[in-house]
């Protein structure tokens, strides 16, 4: 079950309760892109959806097809789903809120059918059972849809703006000190100043799992910048640059210039993804990241995928799978990732720019290990088909591998199961290793000559984010900049609220100087010691070791090239 702020959450908030550019100005939303309250439950009827005739009230121009309203219902008349005459209002609740999905005349066979009318679908079901709602039909003709209950049709005089929204800022301008497109902030004093509340990216209806990976992906790193720019293919989606221009426009760049993307510019992207993909329900159901991964990247985007596996599969993550070891207290992600990548016994055929680890689970909501250090630095140099590797005995470069060895020798580690020639001899003389049987590696054959006079290379890629679930609520901890020493900052989109069901969601940002300190051998090893159990913690390394759920690596070399 999800917090209370997840479960009754509220309208988008906007600078003048309408949907519309940063500015606070409105613009008809002609193309159909529409934020919903709820997802899509269609219930069968002859015909699609009616075109709206009017894009605005026109009362109130600011107010259109796509704006969060108030309904005022109190002594007011509204228009009956198959009535010709409105009856009496009776309604215990004085307001209702929801979205204008439909303006113009009603069909044929009420009273009221030449006055322009509007079609709301309401954020949650009616308290007052004597109201009449529809599921978007009118008089037999489906006008919109959207779930049962939950449009009702009202005067234009019965719609103004939300005033739940009023008292939000709106987006700031681009300061001297804001954060440059690569979003990077060296120091923990820059990175104090533009933390706080009403930052990030505002959560609403269930959008967690969304907003936590979105702001891990592309607030202070570049590496998924490519997705923002790859021109349309033919075998794009007709639809492919709106998600594009959606992404960057709305949510990337005012991100990256005000550190905060109002909920309802996330609503445009959940609502394309929805109708386009074949991940249902992310309007309203409760999601994992990689879902959304899914729906964005691999079928609406139809990006590379980050990781190309010698078993021929590409992927965009890779999930743990390993034999639980009593034997570890708090495992490293490194620790992890060897294991589970010598279980499968396969290999990356290059080193990724990009490498999004999900941590291992019995299941979706079971953890395999209570506490998990996410490792700062991960080593991808042994998990490479073709990546020069050194003999962990002499130091020469290695020829073969013994997978047998792993574990049992002096180097731990997948780093001591390489062997030179040399050395595989004396190594497998034991007889505990008779039976051992090393195969050869795949040497690139312009490194051999080169290998006596150099260093065999080591290759590695650095964490810039952790995505953490609790209770069904996922939240993140990202950095800041490049280097060990960079600050991190821990983001969530429902981190406050104000109001309770017809409220709204109130995202934080919040830096957390220690990270850098938790994250080092000794840091993590006394905070393991120290806190028995895991109420012992501090609050965010608690955060940190128990709730990791994915895990981000870059290479800054790579992602030059990518």
């Amino acid at each position: 079950m999800r917090p209370t702020a997840e479960l009754n959450d509220g309208a988008a908030i906007t600078a003048n309760g309408s949907i519309g550019p940063a500015d606070g100005t409105s613009h008809p939303t002609a193309n159909g892109l529409v934020p919903r309250i709820g997802s899509i439950s269609p219930e069968s009827d002859s015909g699609g959806p009616a075109a709206s005739p009017l894009q605005e009230l026109p009362n109130d121009p600011s107010l259109g097809v796509g704006s969060m309203v108030e309904v005022t219902l109190d002594g007011g008349a509204f228009e009956a789903p198959g009535s010709a005459t409105a009856p009496p209002a009776t309604m215990t609740d004085p307001l209702l809120y929801g979205v204008i999905r439909w303006i113009g005349p009603l069909p044929t066979g009420g009273g009221n059918h030449r006055k322009v009318m509007v079609g709301v679908e309401l954020e949650d079901e009616p308290i007052d059972p004597t109201l009449e709602t529809t599921n978007g039909t009118h008089n037999g003709v489906r006008l919109f849809r959207c779930p049962a209950n939950r449009a009702i049709f009202v005067h234009t005089s019965q719609c103004s703006r939300d005033r739940r929204f009023q008292d939000i800022p709106p987006m700031s301008p681009c300061s001297s000190r804001t954060t440059p497109a690569a979003g990077k902030i060296l120091k923990l004093e820059e990175l104090e100043e533009i933390c706080g509340k009403f930052k990030g990216i505002q959560g609403h209806h269930n959008s967690c799992y969304l907003d936590a990976t979105l702001f891990a992906m592309f607030t202070f790193t570049s590496v998924f910048d490519s997705l923002l720019f790859r021109p349309k293919e033919p075998e794009d989606n007709p639809q492919y640059e709106e998600v594009q221009r959606v992404l960057l426009e709305e949510i990337v760049n005012p991100l990256r210039k005000n550190h905060f993307v109002r909920a309802d510019r996330v609503l445009k992207l959940r609502q394309l993804l929805d109708r386009l993909s074949s991940v249902t329900g992310l309007m309203s159901e409760e999601k994992d990241p990689e879902e959304f991964l899914n729906s964005l990247l691999a079928q609406i985007l139809r990006a590379d995928p980050f990781l190309k596996l010698s078993s021929g599969l590409d992927t965009f993550y890779y999930q743990l799978f390993v034999e639980k070891d009593e034997r570890l207290n708090l495992p490293s992600v490194q620790q992890l990732f060897e294991q589970s990548f010598l279980a499968s016994n396969i290999k990356l055929k290059e080193v990724p720019s990009c490498l999004i680890i999900q941590m291992p689970r019995f299941g979706k909501n079971f953890k395999m290990y209570p506490r998990i250090l996410p490792s700062q630095v991960l080593d991808v140099t042994d998990i490479i088909e073709d990546s020069p590797r050194q003999c962990w005995v002499c130091g020469k470069l290695a020829e073969y591998e013994c997978r047998e060895c792993f574990g049992k020798m002096q180097c731990e580690g997948l780093e001591g199961t390489a062997i030179c020639k040399s050395c595989i001899d004396s190594v497998h003389h034991h007889s505990k290793r008779l039976n051992h049987k090393p195969v050869p590696l795949s040497v690139p054959q312009d490194f051999i000559p080169m290998a006596p006079h150099c260093e065999v290379p080591r290759l590695y890629m650095e964490l810039f984010a952790v995505v953490c679930i609790e209770t069904s609520h996922y939240v993140a901890f990202v950095k800041a900049a490049s280097g060990q020493d960079a600050p991190w900052c821990f983001f969530d989109s429902m981190a406050d609220r104000n109001g309770e069901q017809n409220g709204y969601n109130i995202p934080k940002m919040v830096p957390v100087p220690d990270l850098p300190r938790w994250l080092t051998e000794e840091g993590s090893r006394a905070l393991n010691e120290e806190a028995v159990n895991d109420k012992m913690l501090p609050e965010h390394a608690k955060r940190l070791l128990c709730d990791a759920y994915m895990c981000m690596y870059q290479s800054t070399d790579v992602m030059m090239y990518r």
